[in-house]
């Protein structure tokens, strides 16, 4: 399956639908990493994209970062937020060291959290 992620809002208690996402390759680590954008993309109605961001056969080994819009999805949603928002984008750098196996990055979220992991 390669390389998937969705989102749920943790406030709502929903997909994340209409989230915009932007997905990276990454060189080098710290504040010399160099991002390369592969594409972006809006959650679908189940806050996942529309099919894997990378399949089997695409997918290598190495560093990534996937960057989701959180204050855009809660102000189209009608979220009151304060200025400057206390998150803006949510960026997760994260490695492929197994490309032959699935990589699925979810994200909880809120307005003021939010959480990760490598889900299955």
């Amino acid at each position: 399956m390669g390389l998937s992620t969705h989102v749920l809002d943790t406030m709502h208690g929903t997909p994340a639908a209409g989230m915009e996402v932007a997905l990276y390759t990454t060189d080098g680590t710290g504040e010399d990493a160099r991002a390369t954008l592969v594409r972006r993309f809006t959650l679908n109605a189940d806050g996942r994209s529309d099919g894997p961001l990378y399949d089997n056969t695409t997918l290598k080994t190495g560093t990534y970062r996937l960057v989701f819009d959180v204050a855009g999805y809660f102000k189209a949603r009608g979220v009151s937020l304060p200025e400057p928002n206390f998150l803006n984008r949510v960026s997760l750098d994260f490695g492929v060291a197994r490309a032959d196996q699935h990589y699925h990055v979810p994200l909880l979220v809120s307005p003021w959290s939010y959480s990760t992991y490598r889900g299955s």
